[in-house]
């Protein structure tokens, strides 16, 4: 197994609200692992540690856990933070294997810029995505650059990585691009542009 995010984790044995906040207190983070049809396990893992790892890696952060002694590869299925405060409340880790395919929600990042003159919108900012646990891109890419007021990009139009499927809609829209509208001012300064040809014309 590989050294990277290595995270010593200890098996709770008290429940509830009372037993969560007292973990987070000593600095853990309460978190949940599951899956593979076996019983979930209730951990305490190192809040700095942990919250280092999702800034560096993202949400769907590949784990390896270390529960009193055995080593358990594991990914990042969700993260509750508190909306104030911004400490991770809990989290809810999944059970996996190495060659192992999972579904996940994977940000999406626009590069580029679009023609002159468009307004982009971008509708959704994640896509579901089907990939090798171990090799979860932490953001996909869509390229801007050129792009033409009129363009709509769906879900399904977006080149993914190898071995990346998409796992949701594939008509769900992803960014709309159309025509800037026009200031107040260069409405006005038309407006008078066009005033001024007239009476020209008229004076002619």
């Amino acid at each position: 197994m590989s050294d990277a995010n290595v995270l010593e984790a200890a098996v709770r044995t008290e429940f509830g609200k009372g037993a969560a906040r007292r973990t987070r207190r000593s600095g853990n983070v309460p978190a949940v692992l599951y899956g593979h049809a076996s019983d979930p396990q209730h951990l305490s893992i190192d809040a700095r540690a942990f919250a280092a790892i999702l800034r560096e890696h993202g949400t769907n952060a590949l784990l390896n856990l270390v529960i009193d002694g055995k080593k358990q590869l594991a990914l990042t299925k969700s993260v509750v933070v508190h909306p104030i405060r911004r400490y991770i409340e809990h989290a809810d880790l999944l059970i996996i294997k190495r060659g192992e395919r999972v579904t996940a929600d994977v940000n999406i990042l626009l590069t580029g810029s679009a023609a002159v003159g468009t307004l982009i919108t971008q509708e959704s900012t994640t896509l579901t995505i089907e990939a090798d646990a171990t090799k979860l891109p932490e953001a996909i890419e869509v390229s801007l650059d050129g792009i033409e007021a009129g363009t709509q990009i769906t879900a399904g139009g977006i080149e993914l990585p190898s071995g990346v499927t998409l796992a949701g809609d594939p008509n769900i829209l992803i960014v709309n691009i159309i025509a800037a509208p026009a200031s107040a001012q260069e409405t006005e300064e038309a407006a008078a542009a066009a005033e001024s040809a007239a009476a020209s014309e008229s004076a002619e």
